[in-house]
């Protein structure tokens, strides 16, 4: 298939994109949050929890005054070590416990500390290539089938229970299994320690969790001879520690989104900007595929007046993206067929939405999520609504596959409710595997016209966008209906400016994809 689209248009998009994106570049070039200075102490190997149940890196941070953390935590953290001599867990649980200081050290030379720390930094980006070579390892050995790669959810508050989910999401066909995170975790400024089995709506995210995730899916992929990839989200206040955690336990996917927290979880966009950047350097060189949100652009609005809000969102995510050092096979935009079943010729503008983001970003592993909104609990007629996205999805080249359930909107898929969903997704996807290489669009028809009018319609929303900015653009609902003003929201008073001698030895590292540092 091919639509003919405008690639001078395209073009035009990209270059929009980047000047919108660049002022905010420069905001984030000039701040930290404590998020990103936790991710940090993470990356050194602080980690477990007080008596009092805190967090060691929230601990930590916390014993930073305010006005020091100016410079960053790394600095102040690696003249404790050269001089107590500890490794990084040790000194972050005598901090914690008060039994020293970070300021007792402060006359340390600053030679000193960089040379302290430099084992461990190497030793954290080690760790992680480790990881991204043992998946390179699974995938040659164990290979998954073609793509659409189907995709399900297990989430019952239970690591445990979830893990016997997963299993038997895998042995029916399911090449990703993703964990959806608690209700509300995406609002906490920590990340709760160790297995967890109370959850509302979901489990909660925490290095434990992965670990036994990823232990379970690497069991399954070997008894089915084909790796099972496990995904979680990276999202919400604490974006850049839950992309340390899923580098080290070897998570393939994650939701990492530029502007999802900001517009559906109220999170400040300027916290939001600072930490999705640290976090997509991370997920960079640990070779994690990040999952765009554009989906909800689409829940929250009409889906057919929001198609160019979404594709001009997939520009500025793709810009964001590529500016962490993500390359294009990790950049996996999102979209969601969620237009109205009773719409006359919607399944013809499902086909345009999904082929033109197919067609500007060849490169990109699409992720293409399931209809939502508009499922009434009538399971027969959901199914049929299932199966046309199934057929979308393969016609047109769409990488990551989230699998519609038959019950949605009725409760907790059952294990029969996601095999059924398997099922229909691994018929269609192999009767229709190779419809879209054997038809022609007429020219001139329902979908290149669709096709054109999105793209000609986003390029006049990045114009405006270019010209008010993108924070003053939030702040007028350009996007998904929904409005948030740059200093409001959850998280802000966890943003600050950088001093002349700030120093975060990742970033000083640039992590990319596939670079040691």
């Amino acid at each position: 298939m091919d639509l003919r689209i405008d690639r001078r248009s395209v073009e035009r998009c990209r270059d929009l994109a980047g000047a919108i994106v660049a002022p905010v570049e420069a905001f984030i070039a000039a701040h930290s949050t404590v998020s990103v200075e936790r991710a940090v102490l993470r990356l050194l190997g602080v980690d477990g929890i007080t008596p009092q149940e805190v967090p060691l890196p929230n601990a930590i941070l916390d014993a930073v005054p305010p006005h020091e953390r100016a410079r960053g935590v790394a600095l102040p953290f690696a003249k404790a070590l050269a001089e107590t001599g500890l490794e990084p867990a040790a000194l972050g649980t005598e901090i914690a416990l008060g039994r020293c200081a970070l300021e007792e050290y402060a006359s340390t030379p600053e030679a000193a500390a960089r040379g302290a720390l430099a084992r461990f930094v190497d030793r954290a980006l080690g760790r992680i290539a480790a990881r991204r070579d043992e998946r390179a390892a699974w995938l040659a050995d164990f290979p998954q089938l073609p793509p659409p790669l189907l995709y399900v959810i297990v989430a019952s508050g239970n690591i445990y229970e979830d893990r016997v989910a997963a299993v038997a999401a895998a042995q029916a066909g399911a090449q990703v299994i993703a964990v959806i995170r608690s209700t509300g975790q995406s609002l906490l400024d920590f990340v709760p320690f160790g297995p967890t089995t109370e959850g509302f709506g979901g489990t909660y995210a925490t290095q434990a969790n992965f670990a036994i995730m990823r232990a379970a899916l690497d069991e399954a992929s070997e008894k089915l001879g084909r790796y099972v990839m496990l995904t979680n989200y990276a999202s919400g206040l604490c974006m850049p520690e839950i992309a340390v955690m899923a580098a080290f336990e070897r998570l393939d996917m994650l939701l990492n989104d530029s502007m999802y927290g900001i517009l559906f979880r109220d999170i400040n966009m300027k916290r939001t900007f600072v930490d999705q950047h640290f976090s997509r350097m991370l997920n960079a060189y640990a070779g994690i595929i990040i999952n765009t949100g554009e989906d909800n652009y689409l829940t929250t609005a009409d889906a057919v007046e929001q198609a160019p809000a979404v594709l001009a969102s997939q520009f500025i995510n793709e810009e964001f993206a590529h500016r962490a050092g993500l390359p294009d096979d990790q950049i996996g935009l999102g979209d969601a067929y969620e237009i109205d079943p009773d719409r006359e010729d919607g399944f013809l503008y499902q086909v345009a939405q999904a082929q033109l983001a197919r067609e500007i970003f060849p490169d990109a592993p699409l992720k293409y999520m399931p209809p939502t909104k508009h499922m009434t609990g009538d399971i027969f007629k959901g199914h049929l609504i299932d199966a046309m996205f199934n057929l979308t999805s393969v016609m047109t080249g769409q990488n990551i596959h989230l699998c519609g359930m038959p019950t949605e909107a009725i409760h907790t898929p059952f294990l029969g409710d996601r095999a059924l969903s398997l099922e229909n997704a691994r018929y269609i996807m192999s009767t229709a595997r190779h419809f879209g290489d054997e038809i022609a669009l007429r020219p001139g028809g329902i979908i290149e016209r669709r096709a054109h009018d999105v793209l000609a319609s986003c390029e006049a929303l990045l114009e405006r966008v270019a010209a008010m900015g993108l924070m003053a653009a939030i702040e007028a609902a350009l996007f998904a209906d929904v409005s948030r003003a740059p200093e409001g929201g959850r998280g802000f008073d966890g943003v600050f400016e950088r001093a002349a001698n700030y120093w975060n030895p990742f970033e000083e590292r640039r992590l990319g994809p596939g670079r040691p540092g």
